[in-house]
């Protein structure tokens, strides 16, 4: 007994069945729900530390720029822009401003051009490496009173060992604390000696990420060592250097252990010689007890160390170069192939 199957037309395609729409789970909305989410709660309390010590002082002390306080009722009268106009009329706020000023540049430009040769040094093939790291790293971990009781000690007019060495060398001796260069040539001194050699941890260890490889090819390509550093350290550098050079300028602008320390007194010379910015908020809101006053100071110091510190971000954008930089895609490009690449995951995701 034979049977013979009936076969499909030519014509006629297979049947095929509609394919279910894919059901997402609780569980998989879960895991989705925790791959966007869990970033922000591991990094939720360093904010929410932030909000509680440094946001609310900031919106506080901005509220009370704007009053005449009275520290016994701990209340006050709003008197709008007053606190300001009186802060900006006042000839010792510009003599404390240029100041502030002088001190940076003289701490701020010596001390990166310094860290950079350093860490360049710290970069090569030196025996007791670790050491010599260490070592830069001393000052840094020194209380910043004990290093100004040092050098005000050091720059002293009459006792100091600096006029000391000058005097027995036969040169005459310097007016540190009366002339107001002078002063800020010793303020800045310490400075530098304290930030050193932290800046230049900082570019060391973007010098050592840099790879290796393009120091060979340079090599092999007959490049000296003074042009591998301008040619492949120094762009490489870049993000870096932003940091450094913006962390430096808030610093540099709201120095204040160092000129409070430079002598007995600690209110900036008889003359307002090495008087800053924050050595006088200081004074006007406890020494005067007009915390209104120095709130504003406060905040014209903000926005001043904002504007320059923008200023510095296009400067060192336009001036250090995007040579040597591992991914030459620009942010607009990187973030184009993000998103394609995060359409284009959902899309496997869906297909599945």
């Amino acid at each position: 007994m034979t049977s013979t199957l009936e076969r499909p037309t030519g014509g006629a395609a297979p049947e095929t069945r509609a394919r279910e729409p894919r059901r997402v789970g609780f569980s998989k909305r879960r895991s989705a729900w925790d791959l966007k989410l869990s970033p922000y709660l591991y990094i939720s309390p360093f904010f929410i530390l932030f909000a509680i010590t440094g946001l609310f002082p900031i919106a506080y002390t901005a509220v009370i720029s704007f009053m005449d306080w009275d520290l016994v009722r701990n209340s006050g009268e709003f008197i709008g822009f007053d606190q300001y106009a009186w802060v900006l009329s006042q000839p010792k706020f510009w003599i404390a401003l240029r100041n502030t000023f002088s001190i940076f540049l003289l701490s701020s430009i010596p001390q990166l051009i310094l860290a950079i040769f350093i860490a360049a040094m710290l970069d090569q093939n030196i025996r007791a490496k670790t050491f010599w790291r260490m070592s830069v790293l001393i000052p840094y971990v020194m209380a910043p009173v004990a290093v100004a009781l040092i050098f005000s000690n050091m720059f002293g007019d009459q006792y100091g060992v600096v006029n000391t060495t000058l005097q027995n060398l036969g040169l005459p001796a310097v007016p540190w604390h009366s002339d107001a260069f002078a002063s800020h040539i010793a303020i800045a001194t310490m400075v530098n000696f304290r930030w050193t050699g932290y800046n230049t941890l900082i570019l060391l260890a973007a010098m050592q990420a840099v790879p290796r490889e393009y120091y060979e090819a340079a090599t092999v390509d007959g490049a000296g060592k003074f042009r591998q550093f301008l040619s492949i350290t120094l762009p490489s550098l870049r993000p870096t250097l932003i940091f450094v050079i913006i962390t430096s300028t808030i610093g540099g602008l709201q120095i204040f252990d160092e000129p409070r320390m430079y002598d007995q007194y600690g209110t900036g010379g008889a003359d307002n010689q090495w008087l800053t910015v924050t050595l006088w908020l200081y004074n006007v809101g406890w020494g005067e007890w007009n915390f209104g006053r120095a709130a504003a100071l406060a905040w014209i110091l903000f926005l001043i160390i904002l504007a320059i510190g923008v200023v510095n971000l296009f400067i060192t954008r336009s001036l250090v170069r995007d040579e040597g930089r591992r991914d030459t895609r620009s942010r607009r490009e990187m973030r184009a192939q993000a998103r394609a690449a995060k359409k284009q995951l959902a899309r496997e995701e869906a297909g599945r």
